[in-house]
């Protein structure tokens, strides 16, 4: 008997598959429309930041035999608004304050983990993700806690991007730009924290930034701009969920590698801001 495959519907056909797709969809649309704020506001390196901080909250979760969850909301939560409160401070530089809450949280997981003698490798997933072993659980977690951040992103859109373009404005007009940053810092580490099984702790940022910056490439307006990110956030989810399946290749790893794609070929052939959509018209 001959039997017919569709590519497109044979990892369909697996739970384990179905749920995959179920996360990746949910983090590539929080991700990419946070990601817009982040972009816009110029804070990679803290969303790096607090994605390295979550490692010593998973470790000490694993050590205790705790969801990893928990550990590594606390601690990201822990960096936000540490980040908050260093970064008030005149004498101390916001590009500083990251290199010390990152060096140290890091270093601090890694002294952790060097103490726990029956290390079998479990923790890796939460370095390099595992989107295949997501449950039902894990999504429904995801959903929940990246609908509270996409809903209240939204409702405080205008306050948000008035602090990213403008603080002395916004503190002029009288906004709390203090608990404005702490609240995207806490909106990003939350979102880290969600996609931490997908993608997992390294490759978390360029899931943030990657969709934005593209978006960016494509359009000036900041609602398309939203919209185009997580767009392009939960393609690059389920595309490089497709590849990785049929090459059978490391699934977090060729979602980043795809976004990456779409970033580049934004970077030439955009539009407007294209290299070699202006060096055609240049020319």
């Amino acid at each position: 008997m001959l039997f017919i495959t569709d590519p497109l519907t044979d990892p369909l056909q697996f739970d384990f598959m179905r749920r995959a797709f179920a996360a990746v969809i949910v983090v590539g649309l929080v991700a990419g429309f946070l990601g817009t704020y982040v972009v816009v506001r110029g804070i990679a390196f803290i969303s790096d930041a607090i994605a390295h901080a979550v490692f010593p909250g998973v470790v000490i979760a694993y050590l205790l035999g705790r969801g990893v969850f928990v550990g590594a909301a606390v601690f990201g939560l822990l960096t936000a608004f540490g980040l908050g409160a260093i970064t008030q401070t005149r004498r101390v530089r916001e590009d500083a304050a990251i290199g010390v809450l990152f060096a140290g949280a890091f270093a601090l997981g890694i002294v952790l983990l060097s103490s726990h003698q029956g290390y079998t490798g479990d923790l890796a997933a939460f370095l390099f993700g595992q989107v295949l072993a997501v449950s039902r659980e894990d999504i429904l977690l995801a959903m929940g806690v990246g609908g509270g951040i996409v809903l209240v992103a939204l409702l405080l859109r205008r306050q948000l991007v008035a602090v990213a373009f403008d603080r002395e404005m916004a503190q002029a007009m009288g906004l709390p730009v203090f608990w404005l940053d702490l609240l995207l810092y806490t909106m990003v580490a939350m979102a880290i924290v969600i996609s931490l099984r997908a993608v997992g702790n390294i490759l978390v940022v360029a899931m943030l930034i990657t969709p934005a910056a593209t978006a960016r490439l494509l359009t000036d307006r900041l609602v398309p701009m939203m919209a185009t990110s997580a767009l392009l956030g939960m393609a690059a989810g389920i595309i490089g969920l497709y590849v990785s399946y049929h090459a059978d290749l490391a699934a977090g790893g060729m979602i980043v590698l795809v976004v990456t794609g779409f970033f580049l070929l934004a970077w030439l052939f955009a539009p407007r801001q294209g290299v070699l959509v202006r060096w055609i018209r240049g020319a």
